[in-house]
């Protein structure tokens, strides 16, 4: 069976064709149909270029030189001193990497250690608090209030106050523990004394954004799954188990991602506290890194390096850790 197509009436006009778009036709297009929402964005992605972008480009190249206090360029009253540090390629990343460096690998020892036990006990308490906090109590308001206070304190003025507590001279804390016939400790000269004092200051600080944040997904969980559990018997450490974590999953990967690298890079706790001491026992890889820019001869090209090698495994660690994440994720709603 054929089927019979119908020609066009004579005189009639044919169809018009669309003019073709170039690439810069169509780019012009787009712009100007999203004209407002560039407008929008441009200012933050100018600043954001300007104070993320281009001091990344700068530390990147540094660390690919080995530019220091002395070789490079500066202005000595009407004298201009020209830069004379040479490009030495990944020379810096190979005697850091190496070991030659000689203080990488204990610093990222301790790094890691720092990190993995401030993390977790941010976690454990502020989802301890929080789980309290979700409950019907009195005076829950000023509960939530009062252990919010540490993260509306400013770091730097944290640590000055935790240095009167912890001063081992008429320090509040070495005075409390007099009182019950114990003798004071150092708490800021001694290594194992001032890395147990980092930790806890840092823990008291961190811990109320997991709480506000961990509250906040509690609040999000459906009450009916724990009725539904109460009602089949289940006990409280069960519905905490198989309804309050799973529920808190999403929250849960954010916020521990974000405090990983809060704390990885927790600079002014440290610095102002013990300033990487005694004898460099509490020196963090980012505190290493300020130390080589801005002490001694200042070593910028090794202190851009350590800038670069942490952004580098927090990028990787980031990484990894949002894939399994997902994974597991996908595993259990599968």
């Amino acid at each position: 069976m054929t089927t019979a197509t119908a020609p066009p009436h004579a005189g009639a006009a044919p169809s018009p064709v669309p003019p073709r778009r170039g690439p810069r036709r169509a780019v012009g297009s787009f712009l100007g149909r999203h004209s407002y929402a560039w407008a929008m964005v441009a200012p933050v992605v100018i600043v954001l270029a300007v104070l993320v972008l281009l001091p990344l480009v700068q530390g990147i190249y540094l660390s690919l030189t080995n530019a220091n206090e002395m070789n490079s360029g500066r202005t000595i009253g009407a004298n201009e001193i020209p830069a004379t540090y040479e490009f030495v390629g990944l020379q810096n990343y190979l005697d850091i990497l190496s070991g030659a460096d000689g203080a990488f690998y204990s610093r990222l020892v301790w790094t890691l250690q720092w990190t993995v036990i401030c993390v977790t006990l941010h976690y454990g308490l502020g989802l301890g608090l929080a789980v309290l906090l979700n409950r019907a109590m009195r005076f829950r308001s000023m509960y939530r209030m009062l252990l919010i206070l540490p993260w509306a304190v400013p770091p730097f003025v944290a640590a000055f106050g935790w240095r009167l507590i912890l001063n081992d001279q008429g320090g509040v804390l070495n005075a409390l523990l007099g009182l019950v016939g114990i003798n004071g400790i150092d708490w800021l000269g001694e290594p194992l004394a001032a890395k147990v004092s980092v930790i806890m200051v840092n823990v008291w600080l961190g811990v109320p954004f997991m709480m506000v944040a961990l509250l906040g997904g509690l609040q999000t969980v459906p009450r009916e799954l724990y009725e539904a559990a109460e009602m089949d018997g289940a006990t409280p450490w069960q519905r905490f188990r198989a309804v309050t974590l799973p529920g808190l999953r999403p929250v849960s990967g954010t916020v521990i991602l974000l405090g990983t690298i809060w704390t990885f890079n927790q600079f002014p706790v440290i610095a102002l506290l013990t300033a990487g001491g005694p004898g460099g026992a509490t020196d963090i890889l980012v505190t290493e890194a300020y130390d080589r820019a801005f002490q001694g001869i200042r070593d910028y090209a090794g202190a851009a390096t350590y800038g670069a090698i942490i952004a580098s495994m927090l990028v990787v660690f980031a990484s990894f850790y949002r894939r399994w994440l997902a994974k597991t994720t996908n595993e259990v709603q599968g």
